[in-house]
């Protein structure tokens, strides 16, 4: 499980008691080489959470004040004697003893308004009064920040008022200002509902209480404006951009470098059901997101698998900053389906949403125009190698691997996801011919997926129980539907012949059986290769033109045609010296020769490449594919066996 720190939306972390889970994941050997962590951001803004702490920092703090008080020596005899020993103390230490009255009310320690505000910002307001306790003498101590002279005009002062009369000087009432703790729902029912989601947070303040959804997303609207990326039947998916120098307060370089790097990350907005009443079957439940959540921070370490940041649990109607966002998407896009959040027919006020904080992977596949074969190749073994990594940490089926569920990006530094060059192809040689596109894939949404939780919760099991997390595929409707075009109707099949597998074990069965109870939970890893064959007929399939690109530098042009009559003879055969244009041309010949050594080698490459994706069409035939081949792993170890893959690509 990933312990990175607490979200920078959450902004401070408060220090609380930390909660006690009742399980931990086992650390397992993960293959291939990760990124670095999530970046993480902080929002220095608005007081920590409120936490309770009337019972025991109050309390305390009378108890300390009776310690110390125990500790002062009062002669009530001769308090004259006293008076002027204080007197002598205060004009060497700066202070002031004043001896109170028996019959007056004890009063609370002397406190400085720098304690004051830093006490403020960690005790609740609605706490409870202490009791006040009487004492027979008390003795109040006041640290005076004054200079020595300014001290004695104070004393003399002091020294003309009874000492019966002195009192206590009125504390300035302290006026916190917008305290993170108002931005949430206290409400033990509708906690208690949701408490398994906020068990799953990593930061105090997220798994803490339900959160006010406008609250939480004005936490960064002074340095990030909200952009709507994508939407499906689950909920919506948002990004943050971080906003202008000129529209955005100014900050230090290091805190905008964490900014930066927190913007590079993705919302994805689940709606919640209901408790009860109409909404309580309409939307997400609570169990599934606490699946998807938990299966998100057990495969976090994976290459090749999305990272997980946080998962929030807000209550309201969408903020102005995001209704905006999903507007816009509304008028730039054809494919918004989903209700307008601001209609009250579709969410109620009361609405909840589970939003969990991801880093950004990219583009989705299914809005991305790929072209090359080389770019066709890397897709493909990204996400078989992804699988396979999955299927050995944590028997994973993903169950829903269509083309929006792979996400792809550029490791170029410039981000350029164009076919790479014969010249790129040239530099950056690969053994297997794997990587030569510079795209880096991503599997996400993890909504229907299963997987094994490997845990340890007993001293006497060190290898630790395992839970299982998966969702009824059957009560979801999607195995009766039928495409309307040709791609569609392959994806609907696909889904078909992924039911086929994990009732029989031959994808082609398709036909209509009886729900069995409980078999979804059970591990079929050839789901995975029903899948890998629907992305790579997808990938041949869609594919674009490939672009004609200059290879070379343009050949340059004769000043003046040559006579045919001139006998071309090199000033080697003359016995004359090269002059500055016999080399150049020469440079010229020697430029073409290569070049064409280069297209001739990217030829061969690729017509490689195509044939080994074909044989792989013919490895994952749903009728006559290979028999041996039952998971991604089979796959890839095969791949590797005849060198299409090589260590480095996997491991």
């Amino acid at each position: 499980m990933s312990t990175r720190p607490s979200s920078s939306l959450t902004g401070h972390a408060t220090p609380m008691e930390p909660r006690k889970p009742t399980t931990r994941t086992v650390q397992r050997k993960v293959y291939g080489k990760r990124r670095n962590n999530a970046p993480r951001a902080v929002f220095e803004q608005k007081s920590p959470a409120r936490v309770n702490l009337a019972s025991t920092n109050m309390d305390d703090s009378v108890e300390a004040l009776q310690t110390k008080l125990a500790k002062v020596s009062i002669n009530d005899e001769d308090p004259q004697q006293y008076d002027t020993a204080a007197k002598a103390d205060e004009a060497k230490q700066g202070t002031t003893t004043e001896v109170g009255s028996s019959n007056e009310k004890a009063a609370s320690p002397a406190t400085t308004p720098e304690s004051l505000d830093s006490s403020c910002e960690h005790s609740s307001t609605e706490a409870p009064p202490t009791k006040p306790k009487n004492y027979e003498t008390m003795v109040e101590v006041r640290i005076c920040r004054q200079s020595g002279k300014k001290a004695s005009k104070t004393q003399q002062k002091k020294e003309d008022i009874p000492a019966t009369e002195m009192r206590t000087p009125r504390k300035k009432k302290f006026q916190p200002t917008g305290r993170r703790s108002s931005g949430f729902f206290h409400d033990t029912k509708a906690n208690a509902y949701v408490r398994p989601i906020l068990n799953e947070a990593l930061s105090p303040i997220a798994s803490q209480s339900i959160q006010k959804f406008s609250t939480w997303a004005s936490r960064s609207a002074t340095m990030f404006h909200v952009a709507k990326l994508a939407e499906g039947s689950y909920g919506e998916v948002y990004k943050l951009h971080l906003r202008d120098e000129s529209s955005r307060p100014p900050v230090s370089k290091s805190k905008l470098a964490r900014l930066r790097a927190y913007g590079d990350g993705v919302f994805k907005v689940v709606p919640l059901c209901a408790q009860r009443g109409p909404r309580s079957k309409k939307f997400t439940s609570v169990a599934e997101i606490v699946s998807e959540v938990k299966m998100l921070k057990y495969l976090d370490p994976i290459p090749g698998f999305a990272r997980f940041r946080e998962i929030h649990v807000v209550q309201g109607r969408f903020p102005e900053s995001f209704q905006n966002a999903w507007e816009d998407y509304k008028e730039r896009n054809d494919d918004c389906w989903n209700p307008d959040p601001s209609s009250k027919k579709a969410y109620p006020d009361t609405q909840m949403w589970a939003i969990i904080e991801m880093d950004d992977a990219g583009c989705e596949l299914e809005k991305f125009c790929w072209s090359s074969v080389f770019q066709i190749y890397d897709i493909f073994w990204g996400v078989a190698m992804a699988l396979a990594r999955a299927e050995e940490y944590a028997m994973f089926e993903h169950r829903d691997l269509h083309l929006g569920n792979v996400c792809i990006r550029s490791t170029r530094p410039d981000g350029n996801m164009e076919p790479p060059t014969e010249l790129d192809i040239a530099r950056h040689g690969s053994a297997s011919g794997f990587g030569h596109s510079r795209l880096e894939t991503t599997i996400i949404d993890y909504s229907l997926s299963r997987a094994g939780l490997r845990l340890a919760d007993l001293p006497d099991d060190p290898e630790g129980v395992v839970e299982i997390t998966s969702s009824d595929l059957d009560k979801r409707q999607i195995f009766d539907a039928i495409g309307q075009d040709e791609d569609e109707a392959l994806l609907r099949d696909t889904y078909r012949y992924m039911r086929a597998t994990v009732y029989t074990g031959i994808p082609t069965e398709t036909e209509e059986t009886p729900d069995v109870p409980g078999i979804w939970a059970e591990y079929a890893p050839r789901t995975n290769l029903v899948w890998l064959l629907f992305l790579l007929k997808n990938l041949l399939k869609n594919r674009k033109p490939e672009p004609t690109i200059p290879t070379a530098q343009p050949e340059r042009k004769a000043l003046a045609t040559c006579s045919p009559n001139r006998v071309m003879m090199s000033p080697q055969a003359k016995g004359k010296p090269l002059k500055m244009k016999d080399i150049s041309l020469e440079g010229d010949l020697v430029r073409k020769r290569q070049t064409k050594d280069i297209q001739a080698r990217v030829s061969q490459l690729k017509r490689t490449l195509e044939d080994r994706l074909k044989f792989v069409l013919d490895l994952l035939d749903l009728e006559h594919g290979h028999e041996d081949m039952c998971c991604a792993a089979d796959l890839v170890a095969y791949a590797m066996d005849s060198q299409w893959l090589s260590e480095q690509d996997f491991f």
